[in-house]
């Protein structure tokens, strides 16, 4: 059996005194949807449970979650059937604290306010009428609801919880719970739970009625008029179930009337019918859980039933997460005198009055310890500063205020000497006596193992080391050899080591996990002194999510901002200023009466003590931590760090570090994250070793080598890498000449992902410094001064582009050869960047020559040769020779389609290039088809500001207002703009582009004044970025011109603009 945790299963009850959770179905499959998602089933574990004399209920057995569950079975449907079950069930089960009766109703269409309820859809009760019971008078009938005939209200715990399941963020959860255990039951073809479709889900006006109630309505042929559904007809086809609340109408009689039930659902505020809540409701405290199966009205269909009980199933397990179970007192017939033995309290730190949270741990290990069958060895494992000694020392308050036959026995375990001394102390407060020759252990061992010691609970806190708990060469003896065995004794261990808990405790072994957002947000409120901060919840959660709602993390926060009275946002921006501050703060220590002197609360010195002991005994395990601190904590793949001699020392490493808590493996995936505080921590360790500046070098040389090239058929791959080889590099810009070769394919990657200004910071810092190390004319010089170059046009910095490659092309011409693949190359950048400059006939003149050199001596398909005749054919239409550039990218166009994948860049930027052609040739039909295909593939393929993605959706907008189609074009140029506003400078040339093409669409679409206020900010913006003559400047200020003095009868009002233009 695997170790229990908060989430995992009960043990086995004795009797049938264990069971506190009962659930009722009446139709049978309900009860196999119910019993489909049993956790355990004791029936087949062990004998079966007895019932009491006389009860004729069938019954089976087992676990969901934390609960141990009975599901009665009912004979039939209905309230009577109900009502016997229940009773029979109190009698043989009565300790059952909450009853559920789940399976299918019939629902209201639309709740109270307004609210959409489809077939699928589940009910939860929060009170339940009797619709049926009153008295038929000639005329009307009159409900009975005075307050002795009315069911009542649900008790205080029932709806304190439903409260909390109704807030948005339970909410959300319980209905993603939901999906996943409805997700389970879909696997079993038997139970026939797959959704039977939307075109099966029809509601008919509530006065159509369905005239044979033996026959369906497809054997009928109902065709009344439907009621729209909205929701159904936005889900595509399969809506996801959703959880509603709210009253539910009980009775003997099955509804099947739209009228009457819209007449009820009005008077009585019920959203659902069903038959068996009131039979349960005067034997158990009872919640109702139902899914919707028909909309109570006489087109009843069983074609929704199996999903349906499914439905409700899943909820029903999913709402059990939240219900806390209670735990055994002491057993039936002990007197406290007599169970009363010789007890001691030896527990170091007082209760800590601040300690909240933490609720589902500890009453897990109340119940792994205590109950009849409970574990006599239990570990609690996880991440320093995440909380164990506090959850362990909550629970010895509570066992010394509510089990006073429990001895508890507090024991540090971080050394033989603490445990040695902590003996001694016991050995004393004992009144054993003993010498100096004798072994504190081995008595302190002796009594509690004796029967006169009692019941007592021993906890060893800080077992971190496995040479300490189980001995080492220079030690033989470890704790394990000195702990007492006894049935009456149990033994709590908190470590930091995976290894340590399974060898101390086997299996029964609970991890401790960060809080949630809302225990994170009560321990700061109890934790500062000013509460008064707590008011701005935004800030509160950014503190929290930087702190990774660590509980150690925040009160070393909260203490810092309480002595140095700062504010929280005053503490985020400290810790975010520098990585020395943060490393500060991480390290700054404070008091406080739950914590050993040795750790006193700071975050970086709780785990400098871990990475201490794995450097003890693993070094390659150290240095992975090392590597991991250098590049990003999140996402890191298997294949990104550095390889060890042997793969199982690679995966002995990785284990340790997860079995401390400072990697996690995210799911089956070779991925794994590291704890953001951990990172920084092992920065300030990497510091004091004085390993730092090696490390980092190291670090880069290893990126540098298995850093792939920037070709997109791996962009799986360096899209993966990116992230830590910027972190690797970005850390202060302090990687040297060494490392250039690693700044060249990350910035080209940069480029390739459409990421530009990240690329040119990068590849200029990277210019820089081979300007400082190598000859002018070297080729890695000039090769990162042409990758600059390309990244400064893509990013708009036309002039710089031209500058550079001018002085690129012009050493490569003293240089090279003039069929120099890298001169063409260079020159093939710089006629692109002179078309992009407005200097076309140079560029013409450029591109030609590289094309004719390239056509003697490379391939048909070879990717220099089609590159270079793609942008030639660009420079072809900019200089007005259409047919030319029609005739030359189609070529490119066939040749690339043979060549390479359908979604790969250079046949998509060839097949843009080639519907930009065919638009200026006024094929404006082909331009559209072709441009939808490309956009299509780029909204597959790139991020929605990736500027190839962006370039494609403007020129289709283009393509649709030459096709006429005016409000599409406008529609995606107004979505293109948005995102270039975002992403791209002011002057940036294709942000301009997109503006002056809208303003273009604007006029065509009569939105003449935000045409001309369009255009006259381009016109603005390009006066200043632009030369006189360029092309792109006159084209603006002349189509300006021409709105204004076309329009003027609607622009009378822009004064400014027709005494400037006109």
């Amino acid at each position: 059996m695997t170790a229990r945790t908060a989430e995992s299963q009960p043990f086995r009850p004795t009797t049938r005194l264990g069971f506190e959770i009962a659930i009722i179905c009446a139709l049978t499959l309900e009860a196999d949807a119910v019993d489909a998602l049993f956790d355990l089933h004791w029936d087949d574990d062990g004998p079966p449970f007895d019932k009491a004399p006389g009860d004729p209920n069938a019954y089976s057995t087992g676990a969901i979650g934390r609960h141990n569950v009975v599901l009665a079975h009912m004979p039939g449907m209905g309230k009577a059937n109900a009502s016997a079950v229940a009773a029979n069930c109190r009698t043989s089960f009565p300790n059952i604290k909450l009853a559920l009766v789940v399976g299918v109703c019939g629902v209201i269409p639309f709740g109270p306010n307004g609210e959409a309820i489809v077939l699928g859809d589940v009910i939860i009760s929060d009170g339940v009428i009797q619709y049926d019971f009153g008295r038929r008078l000639p005329d009307r009938f009159v409900p009975k609801d005075t307050l002795l005939d009315s069911l009542g209200r649900p008790n205080a715990e029932i709806r304190g919880l439903l409260a909390k399941l109704k807030g948005i963020r339970y909410r959300k959860q319980l209905i993603s719970n939901t999906i996943g255990y409805l997700d389970v039951l879909r696997k079993e073809p038997l139970l026939q739970a797959e959704y039977p479709g939307a075109s099966n889900d029809r509601l008919f006006e509530a006065a159509y009625r369905h005239v044979e109630d033996q026959q369906s309505c497809e054997q009928l042929g109902c065709n009344g008029k439907l009621v729209p559904r909205p929701r159904l007809e936005t889900s595509q086809g399969c809506p996801k179930p959703t959880v509603h609340f709210g009253l539910i109408a009980s009775g003997d009689s099955v509804m099947k009337s739209g009228e009457d039930r819209d007449a009820i659902a009005k008077a009585e505020g019920v959203i659902a019918f069903e038959m068996e809540g009131t039979g349960v409701w005067d034997s158990f405290p009872c919640i109702v859980i139902k899914s919707a199966c028909d909309y109570a009205d006489s087109h009843k269909s069983k074609v929704w039933q199996r999903y349906a009980a499914a439905t409700a199933a899943a909820c029903m397990k999913a709402f059990l997460s939240y219900w806390v179970p209670s735990f055994p007192v002491a057993a039936e017939g002990e007197e406290f005198s007599s169970i009363r033995r010789r007890t001691v309290q030896y527990i170091p730190f007082p209760e800590n009055t601040d300690f909240v949270g933490r609720i589902d741990v500890v009453n897990t290990l109340k119940w792994m310890l205590f109950a009849q069958t409970g574990k006599q060895r239990v570990a609690l494992v996880g991440l320093g500063g995440m909380g164990k000694t506090q959850v362990a020392l909550h629970l010895a308050h509570w066992v010394k205020d509510n089990q006073p036959e429990y001895s508890i026995i507090w024991m540090p375990a971080f050394s033989m000497a603490s445990f040695d001394r902590a003996c001694t102390e016991l050995v004393k407060k004992l009144g054993i006596p003993y010498t100096k020759t004798e072994d504190a252990k081995e008595l302190m061992r002796n009594h509690l193992s004796s029967e006169i010691a009692g019941n007592w609970l021993l906890i060893l806190d800080n077992a971190d080391e496995m040479g300490v708990l189980d001995g080492s060469l220079q030690q033989p003896c470890g704790i394990l050899d000195f702990l007492p065995q006894s049935d009456h004794g149990r033994v709590l261990f908190t470590t930091r080591s995976q290894q340590v808990a399974v060898t101390a405790a086997g299996n029964a072994v609970i991890r401790l996990l960060e809080m949630g957002q809302e225990e994170a947000t009560r321990l700061l409120e109890t934790s500062l002194i000013d509460k008064n901060q707590l008011q701005h919840e935004n800030v509160v959660t950014e503190l929290l999510e930087m702190l990774t709602n660590l509980p150690l993390a925040i009160a070393q926060a909260a203490a810092y901002m309480n002595i140095n009275q700062v504010s929280i946002k005053e503490y985020l921006r400290l810790f975010r200023n520098t990585d020395q501050d943060a490393i500060e703060l991480v390290s700054s220590r404070f008091r406080d009466g739950t914590y050993y002197s040795r750790a006193q609360g700071a975050v970086a010195t709780t785990w400098i003590i871990s990475f201490n002991q794995i450097r003890d005994n693993d070094k390659s395990a150290t240095s992975l931590l090392s590597f991991i601190s250098y590049i990003e904590p999140k996402a890191i793949p298997w294949s990104l760090l550095p390889r060890l001699e042997t793969e199982q020392r690679m995966t002995r490493a990785i284990g340790i570090l997860c079995g401390y808590g400072f990697l996690s493996q995210r799911g089956d995936d070779k991925m794994f994250d590291m704890h953001t505080l951990v990172h920084l921590a092992i920065r300030v360790w990497d510091e004091d070793q004085g390993t730092a500046d090696k490390m980092h070098q190291d670090v880069l040389a290893h990126l540098t080598k298995v850093f792939p090239s920037d070709e997109w058929e791996k962009r799986e791959l360096w899209r993966q890498y990116l992230p830590h080889a910027l972190r690797a590099l970005g850390r202060r810009r302090e990687f040297g000449d060494k490392s250039c070769e690693l700044g060249f394919w990350v910035g080209r990657c940069l480029y390739a992902d459409g990421r530009m200004q990240e690329a040119v910071e990068l590849l200029e810092h990277v210019v820089a410094i081979e300007e400082e190390a190598l000859a002018e004319d070297h080729p890695d010089r000039l090769a990162s001064q042409h990758e600059l170059a390309r990244a400064y046009q893509a990013n708009g910095q036309i002039k710089e582009a031209v500058e550079l490659l001018e002085h690129v092309v012009a050493i490569q011409k003293e240089a090279l050869a003039e069929d120099h693949p890298s001169r063409l190359a260079s020159q093939h950048v710089l006629g692109g960047a002179y078309q992009a400059n407005g200097q076309i006939k140079e560029a013409v003149k450029l591109l030609e020559h590289v094309v004719a050199i390239w056509e003697e001596a490379l391939a048909e398909d070879h990717p220099d040769r089609l590159a270079s005749q793609h942008v030639l054919a660009r420079a072809y239409q900019a200089n007005g020779q259409i047919k030319e550039a029609v005739e030359l990218l189609e070529y490119v166009v066939i040749i690339r389609k043979e060549a390479l994948a359908e979604d790969h860049p250079s046949r998509l930027t060839s097949q843009h290039e080639l519907a930009r052609a065919y638009q200026a040739n006024g094929q404006i039909k082909e331009a559209v088809k072709l441009l939808e295909h490309v956009v299509a593939i780029w909204e597959e393929a790139l991020a929605e500001d990736h500027p190839d993605r962006l370039a494609s959706q403007h020129e289709l907008a283009g393509a649709y207002q030459a096709n006429g189609q005016i409000k599409e074009a406008v529609e995606l140029l107004e979505h293109v703009v948005a995102i270039q506003k975002e992403a791209l400078a002011e002057d940036h040339p294709s942000r301009l582009a997109s503006q002056h093409v809208l303003a273009g669409a604007y006029q065509a679409n009569g939105q003449i004044k935000e045409a001309v206020e369009l255009l006259e900010h381009v016109v603005a913006i390009e006066e200043e970025a632009l030369a006189e003559d360029h092309p792109d400047r006159l084209l603006s200020k002349n189509l300006l011109t021409y709105i204004i003095k076309t329009y003027v009868h609607v622009l009378e009002d822009l004064s400014s603009f027709l005494y400037y233009y006109l």
